[in-house]
């Protein structure tokens, strides 16, 4: 091959890798380290309070954004003082049923814990793990994994 041959191929090459990639430039999540910020799955505990929070692979720690929306259902709660919640704790569909839901157990202990620190008592938060049994978004991509990585507060009345 010559030289001209060479580089006609490597320009091939780079003319079809620009033309994959405009391809999937649809449109993008928010994505903050490894934790879904999108509003695609946020649902609501009361106008304008998120009832979900979100956690990185594996980890049940609360990040910044989980802490802020935590903090407006505690403030909701403390306005609605006969609200009860329960907390359902949840996982991505990789690892094993017994791991993720224990899980999904830490994650929802997590948010309660943090909602105990501003007043919420304890009677009034039931804690569930369902693991990786009720993921809010099915494929299997970094997007549902994220999205499925959660702890929901729901009213129980």
């Amino acid at each position: 091959m010559t030289l001209n041959t060479n580089l006609k191929n490597i320009l091939l090459v780079i003319f079809a890798t620009l033309i994959l990639s405009a391809c999937s430039t649809g449109k993008k999540s928010k994505l903050e380290g490894d934790v879904y910020t999108g509003k695609e799955t946020v649902k609501y505990l009361a106008s304008g309070v998120p009832d979900r929070v979100f956690f990185a692979t594996n980890k049940s720690s609360l990040t910044t954004a989980s802490r802020a929306t935590l903090r407006k259902q505690a403030t909701f709660l403390r306005k609605n003082k006969k609200l009860n919640v329960t907390i359902e704790g949840h996982a991505d569909e990789r690892g094993t049923r017994e791991y993720n839901l224990a899980l999904g157990e830490r994650r929802a202990n997590a948010a309660r814990d943090y909602l105990m620190t501003y007043g919420i008592s304890g009677k009034r938060i039931s804690v569930i793990s369902y693991g990786k049994e009720k993921p809010v978004n099915p494929a299997s991509s970094p997007l549902a994994w994220s999205q499925n990585r959660r702890s929901v507060t729901v009213k129980v009345n």
